[in-house]
């Protein structure tokens, strides 16, 4: 039986928020338009918002 991937979307949205903790800006987004692009932002200011809040750089969702 083959293993699925996961969900493009949650993929994006995990990569937006661990480049947010690390101190990354927006415009580093590697999605250009569409729902990944929302995703990967969504997960970047979740990200802002956990560090401005007090959390640690090795806090991943």
């Amino acid at each position: 039986m083959k293993r699925q991937k996961r969900d493009r979307l949650a993929r994006a949205q995990s990569q937006g928020y661990k480049a947010g903790l690390n101190g990354r800006s927006q415009d580093m987004c590697p999605h250009q338009q569409g729902d990944a692009r929302s995703y990967w932002l969504g997960g970047w200011r979740d990200a802002i918002g956990d560090r401005e809040s007090g959390l640690g750089l090795y806090s991943y969702k």
